[in-house]
């Protein structure tokens, strides 16, 4: 602690973590250790393998291989400093530290919803314009809309560190919590916060609600679109194309607004924290085997990259 005129200012939070239950902490140590590794490993070589076949380079395994980097990214931005508090008798993290954590976890997140709005205009265009696709998805937009999608997250999460360091904490210094939460440090400040409060509205407004939106529309466009097609087998493979993508953004927004519902609060309790493992863990763990598991170009690659290496 650092004193302040009359004001014993904090310099450091308590992460609880999962150190209130004793009993299976080894447990849950090798869960998320596990969890993180499959993580690592799937996405990394989803990655690889999009960048070494040439038949994957498509504007859709562009934004599938981008998304695999944030997911990386993202799991790493928490996983690592809890599975080091495991090993802690005191589970702390000081406010420098925990502004870092939020600014990278708050930076990938919004980046992986916009890239996730992205992907979801590339399905609408692959769908609903068949024959202009190659015409209006152009290396260029790619490019532009994956930088977009990376922008958007530094501004959002650049925004919310700078709100947050104007504010000043003096006790209790426990975050509820197994990584740094705006929500938790915004009910631990003993100033104003309306003004940070306000800011997260907007943000989540602009960010969360807008792309959400938007990827609704998208898929409205293309199950009318779906609908229209006559024979089964063409009206199967169009929903084929776009089936693991709606499924990874329903993982990433239903989990999303549950956990924003319940962290409003700023309370949080050890099924918040369990259910939290979802959206922050479990979710990017998830994503490459969704658009892995019944994806024949993928498999296809797969076979392509085990013959050239049986041939070597």
């Amino acid at each position: 602690m650092r004193g302040r005129g009359n004001i014993t200012e904090i310099t450091e939070f308590i992460l609880l973590g999962f150190s209130d239950f004793p009993r299976i902490t080894a447990l849950l140590f090798i869960v998320f250790l596990l969890i993180y590794i499959t993580a690592l490993t799937w996405n990394l070589c989803l990655i690889v393998l999009i960048r070494m076949d040439s038949h994957l380079h498509t504007p859709m395994y562009f934004f599938l291989s981008n998304l695999s980097f944030i997911d990386l990214c993202y799991v790493t931005s928490t996983v690592p400093k809890l599975l080091i508090t495991f090993f802690q008798e005191k589970q702390t993290i000081n406010v420098v530290g925990c502004a870092v954590q939020y600014f990278f976890f708050s930076m990938l997140a919004t980046s992986e919803s916009c890239l996730m709005t992205a992907m979801a205009y590339d399905r609408y265009a692959a769908i609903c314009n068949p024959l202009l696709y190659s015409s209006i998805m152009s290396p260029t937009l790619c490019v532009r809309m994956v930088m977009g999608s990376y922008m958007g997250g530094l501004t959002c999460s650049l925004s919310q560190i700078c709100a947050l360091l104007q504010l000043h904490f003096c006790g209790p210094n426990v975050i509820r919590h197994f990584f740094c939460d705006i929500s938790q440090l915004v009910h631990l400040s003993c100033t104003e916060a309306f003004f940070v409060e306000v800011l997260i509205v907007i943000l989540t407004a602009i960010f969360g609600i807008m792309n959400a939106l938007v990827v609704m529309i998208s898929y409205v466009y293309i199950i009318l679109s779906i609908m229209k097609i006559t024979s089964t087998k063409g009206r199967s493979k169009a929903f084929n194309t776009c089936a693991s993508h709606l499924t990874a953004v329903s993982l990433f927004y239903v989990s999303g607004v549950f956990a924003y519902l319940r962290s409003s609060s700023g309370v949080s309790s050890s099924f918040d924290r369990f259910a939290s493992m979802f959206y922050t863990v479990v979710t990017p763990m998830l994503n490459p085997l969704v658009y892995s598991l019944r994806n024949k170009e993928i498999k296809d690659a797969i076979n392509r990259l085990q013959n050239k290496t049986c041939t070597c």
